[in-house]
């Protein structure tokens, strides 16, 4: 037996805790061995809305939603197309706040229960806490640290570094690998948002993927 058996296992369970503890903090959470499992479940979760978001991340796309999406005949959201000018830019991270469905991933979530992100510019942070009907929110395991401090450090020392290498960004920590807390008007840390609970007014739900996805 390899030791991929019990990585797999110590993930699940690592995820089990957590997925109780969103569940006790109000939000509606799954946990899912592939990301294949996670795209049907999220598909069927969505099927009654007609407009989507999609904030910037590699992991929703790798479910391959936005593709199903438009193929229904559905509105999409997406400030990643491509030869968008400023202004077309703008409107999508705009309308996605407005939307009927938006969907993100978390840059870490706490095994006691919290979702961690830190933006640019804010569009996620806005769309997923209040202005849309349903947010769902899909992370790998990789994600999962055991609290909100250990949740940040991850941020830090990991997420950051190497979201802003993959935007090309002009920052020590594309450089180096090592985040200098820099003044660069590049900078993507500017704003850091903690759920501690469910928003009041916002069905938001969590799909953890034992699989390693995203930054």
């Amino acid at each position: 037996m390899n030791d991929t058996v019990f990585r797999n296992w110590i993930n699940e369970k690592i995820a089990e805790e957590c997925v109780k503890n969103l569940k006790k903090h109000g939000f509606d959470a799954h946990f899912f061995q592939t990301a294949q499992e996670a795209g049907r479940a999220a598909l069927e979760m969505v099927s009654g809305y007609e407009s989507f978001g999609f904030g910037g991340s590699s992991t929703t796309r790798s479910l391959g939603l936005v593709e199903e999406l438009r193929a229904s005949g559905k509105t999409v959201y997406d400030h990643w197309q491509k030869d968008l000018s400023r202004e077309q830019d703008l409107e999508i991270r705009l309308n996605q706040g407005r939307c009927d469905c938006f969907f993100c991933s978390a840059n870490a979530i706490s095994a006691t229960g919290e979702i961690i992100n830190v933006d640019g510019v804010g569009n996620r942070n806005n769309a997923m806490t209040f202005g849309t009907k349903k947010v769902v929110i899909a992370a790998g395991v990789n994600k999962i640290r055991p609290d909100t401090e250990s949740a940040l450090r991850r941020i830090k020392e990991i997420a950051a570094p190497m979201r802003a290498k993959s935007l090309n960004m002009q920052t020590p920590c594309a450089q180096t690998g090592i985040c200098a807390d820099c003044n660069s008007p590049q900078r993507i840390c500017r704003i850091t948002t903690i759920l501690h609970r469910k928003p009041m007014l916002t069905d938001i739900s969590v799909i953890l993927i034992n699989e390693i996805l995203g930054f």
